[in-house]
């Protein structure tokens, strides 16, 4: 399965996200921000990282990026997209996932090791998990606070598109301690953790990560 990959400028996650694809068993494909082509790829992954600066608003520059003119309607169509911290960012600025994302409530970056729970594992990228599995991910954000009104927010749990919940303490001030949301659909996954840095044993505080890329890969097989 060939799974693509955006490097946008800068972009620091990317060479992550394409080994954690390969250790998945998955193809890595290179995709540039500045190309309007997908290159035949089977699903895609939005990296962390400071794109464009963070200028603006974070993500808010990268959605009008070429590559996005094929990725937005391609995950309206169905293809599997995940949006890792920047690339959650980029996706709810795109309007591909609801909300949005703010400064932290301490107004301070942070770096450190996030108990999550798996809510929904009925999406492309979580089908792996089991329900209310704990997992512990990698967690570097300075804009990671996930707000919505009430009614998203209501709407979001009821209808199952919350996948992950920050557990043992909310790192930063995300409403209703939301890490993770998906679409309808449940084809775009977005959460602010990092699962690619958490792949293989010596690198990160588990191999939690791994399960991210193994049911994209999956879910693509049973099409």
């Amino acid at each position: 399965m060939k799974i693509g990959v955006i490097t946008f400028p800068g972009s620091l996650d990317d060479h992550d996200a394409k080994r954690a694809v390969r250790l998945a068993g998955g193809d890595p494909v290179d995709l540039w921000h500045g190309d309007a082509d997908l290159k035949g790829v089977d699903a895609v992954v939005v990296p962390g990282g400071f794109s464009y600066g963070d200028y603006l608003r974070c993500g808010a520059i990268a959605r009008f990026a070429p590559v996005m003119d094929e990725l937005i309607p391609a995950a309206q169509g169905g293809m599997p997209v995940i949006g890792i911290c920047n690339g959650f960012q980029i996706l709810c600025e795109s309007h591909l996932l609801p909300g949005a994302l703010i400064r932290n409530d301490h107004q301070k970056f942070l770096c450190k090791d996030q108990v999550l729970r798996v809510e929904n594992t009925s999406t492309a990228w979580t089908n792996a998990f089991t329900a209310d599995q704990e997992i512990t991910i990698a967690l570097k954000n300075g804009e990671g606070c996930f707000v919505a009104d009430d009614a998203t927010l209501d709407r979001l749990e009821g209808e199952g598109q919350v996948v992950f919940r920050y557990l043992q303490g909310n790192p930063n001030g995300s409403y209703r301690d939301i890490a993770g949301v998906t679409n309808e659909r449940g084809n775009v996954v977005g959460l602010m953790p990092h699962p690619e840095h958490c792949v293989e044993e010596g690198f990160g505080p588990s191999t939690d990560g791994l399960a991210f890329f193994t049911s994209a890969i999956t879910a693509l097989a049973s099409v």
